[in-house]
């Protein structure tokens, strides 16, 4: 066995830790179950940073290759640690021990999955494909446990896939992003986002469940496939398309994916002009995480706010028109930019100054209309799916339009000339403004008139 391979087993063995929770909880004294399960993984971490000597076979078991330079299995004490917090979390703040058996085994499962993929391929796709399939069987496998040997512990099917689901996804756009040291963060990070989502108590149904996983993954692989994503990309547009499927519904990905499909088709259109032009995306015009974060987690934010609007007081249609707005203004950005760059003479939004193609804040008529036509798509697509009537279409599309303005007055004032905001910083601030523009007007307007 590779030693990548068997340092991903050792760890999933150490990951069992975890079932030490519910096999207690309900058995003993709470303080007693829950020294009892925090204390394993404290051993485990002090073991690991003062009894095992570089050189020797538990070092080389478990040894990560930063841990060889300091002479100590760091990783190995990281990752106990890590345990160890989830389950005081669980057994003294509140968090589901469902939930933290499912965070802990399948990123040990997923990591064990990968590494056996890594050594049959060179391909990184199916490297992260096993480690979301190892992880979401694992998640949902850790909640039949915890259920089985804790009684007070229910199991519901529909929920035990969501999570599942929503950690592996989450655990896999995070590795991607982060380095294999931080599995750690990766870990705690993970069962914080479960822990929220666990106590939401959603109505959910298995069937739309693996109904969404199966739609969102192929709308992701088919934007790996067609390179207008990487595979970060790729990872952070899924877990965004599937949690806004399962909290929301299927019109409301209908609204996201018509961004991910035209704004990535866009990037692509006339690509060699663009780059002889100066204008065009990096990686061939494959869209990374962080452009995908940055135009849509306010979006995700207001779908979170539409799955919680019980608990906050306002009506979830607020939030969908928050969503539809940020959307809007995302899409008419992203084709203002793309269509707008193809054609000479820009002028700088601010001051209406003749200025170089791809000069921050630069805007061109075509470009403009290229925009306000994006948003038209995000509310006619808003419009046909939820049947809204010309106001409330018109709301979605002013918002997109005003969205896509701020992004260029944004770019000429803060961002021009290595500004204190990055191009993603805007992109972020302008999908914002999309939102409270298309949200405060349907608060203004009320649910009659909409």
């Amino acid at each position: 066995m590779v030693p990548t391979v068997r340092r991903a087993g050792a760890f999933a063995v150490v990951g069992t830790l975890s079932l030490v929770a519910p096999a207690l909880v309900g058995r003993v004294d709470a303080r007693v179950a829950m020294v009892a399960s925090t204390l394993p993984f404290v051993l485990v971490a002090l073991f690991a940073l003062t009894a095992v000597d570089q050189g020797g076979r538990l070092f080389e078991l478990f040894a990560r290759p930063g841990d060889y330079e300091e002479g100590r299995l760091y990783g190995l004490a990281g990752f106990s640690l890590a345990g160890a917090g989830l389950a005081l979390l669980s057994l003294r703040f509140g968090m589901p021990v469902a939930v933290y058996v499912a965070t802990v085994l399948l990123l040990v499962v997923g990591v064990l999955a990968e590494a056996g993929a890594r050594e049959a391929t060179a391909d990184a796709f199916v490297a992260v494909g096993a480690f979301a399939v190892g992880a979401f069987g694992a998640g949902v496998l850790g909640q039949l446990a915890a259920a089985a040997l804790d009684v007070s512990t229910g199991f519901d099917p529909p929920t035990a896939l969501f999570l599942a689901a929503t950690g592996a996804l989450l655990a896999a756009l995070l590795r991607s992003m982060l380095f294999e040291r931080d599995d750690p963060l990766v870990m705690l990070t993970v069962g914080l986002v479960l822990w929220l989502f666990a106590d939401l108590s959603l109505a959910l149904d298995p069937t739309q469940v693996l109904a969404g996983l199966a739609i969102t993954v192929v709308l992701g692989y088919v934007s790996y496939a067609l390179k207008t994503a990487s595979i970060t990309g790729m990872l952070a547009g899924v877990f965004l398309a599937f949690l806004t499927v399962i909290l929301g519904s299927y019109g409301w990905l209908a609204v996201l994916v018509s961004f991910f499909g035209i704004g990535g088709l866009s990037t692509k259109f006339r690509y060699e002009e663009k780059r002889e032009r100066g204008l065009a995306e990096g990686d061939d015009g494959a869209r990374g995480s962080g452009n995908v974060l940055a135009n849509s987690a306010v979006a995700l934010a207001a779908v979170l706010g539409a799955a919680m609007s019980p608990m906050i007081g306002l009506p979830e249609y607020v939030f969908f028109f928050a969503f539809s707005g940020a959307v809007a203004a995302a899409m008419g950005d992203t084709l203002s930019s793309e269509i707008g760059g193809l054609y000479d003479d820009p002028r700088l939004i601010t001051t209406l100054e003749r200025v170089q193609p791809g000069t921050d804040g630069g805007v061109t008529w075509q470009g403009v209309i290229a925009g306000l036509g994006g948003a038209c798509i995000v509310a006619g697509i808003a419009a046909v799916f939820f049947g809204l009537g010309p106001l409330p279409t018109l709301v979605i599309v002013a918002a997109g339009f005003v969205g896509m303005t701020v992004d260029s007055v944004l770019g000429a004032t803060v961002e021009r000339n290595g500004g204190v905001i990055d191009n993603q910083g805007v992109n972020f601030l302008a999908t914002l403004v999309g939102a409270l523009v298309s949200g405060g007007l349907a608060v203004a307007v009320g649910p009659v008139a909409l």
